[in-house]
């Protein structure tokens, strides 16, 4: 899947998952397989028009729109190490609602149902951007965000994510697992890593 970080760290999956969910053509979330448009490297155009005003920029300059609220307000946030549940469809370009030129690139959703992509919350292993906005939603909570690159993929890109490109994704928070005890290793990463 285009979520998996670069690197490895004290949370990561197991190289043979790792090497399993970045097949080129495919997207392995969960373990289900789920088609990917490919065909060659992709070609950003320019930047669609969407309306700002329905937008929030956070201070890390991902924008977000919250399109349907949380189950419960009331119910607790994500912390780091905790796993999550995440449906999602990532676009190119814009979202199909505001341009005819969006390009789907991945989705949790397959021919055969959709499958919640899960990993853990704020601990790189997703795209930065992901983490960032993951550990402010609620169970529940979805949302359209529009990632700058330097959250994403950056200058570098990858697979048929051109280098510089900005994320569209609309995200779903489908769920949070218990609250994470963590072992001697993984509470150094985390006070070594801050996000």
């Amino acid at each position: 899947t285009f979520l998996l970080p670069l690197t490895a760290n004290a949370f990561s999956l197991p190289s043979n998952e790792i090497a399993s969910r970045r097949q080129v053509g495919k997207a392995i979330i969960g373990g289900a397989a789920t088609s990917l448009i490919v065909g060659g490297p992709t070609t950003l155009l320019p930047r669609p028009s969407f309306a700002e005003e329905e937008y929030i920029t956070a201070d890390s300059g991902i924008k977000y729109q919250v399109v349907t609220p949380p189950t419960d307000p009331n119910s607790p946030t994500p912390v780091r190490g905790q796993k999550v549940k995440a449906k999602y469809t990532l676009y190119l370009n814009g979202f199909p609602d505001d341009t005819a030129q969006a390009k789907k690139i991945d989705s949790s959703k397959g021919p055969f149902g959709e499958k919640p992509f899960e990993f853990f919350a704020g601990v790189s292993q997703v795209i930065k951007g992901w983490d960032l906005t993951i550990l402010e939603m609620r169970e529940g909570e979805a949302r359209k965000l529009v990632i700058p690159s330097g959250l994403g993929y950056g200058d570098k890109g990858m697979s048929s994510i051109p280098g510089g490109a900005t994320l569209y994704f609309n995200v779903e928070l489908a769920g949070i697992g218990a609250a994470p005890s963590f072992n001697a290793d993984q509470q150094k990463w985390l006070d070594e890593n801050p996000l």
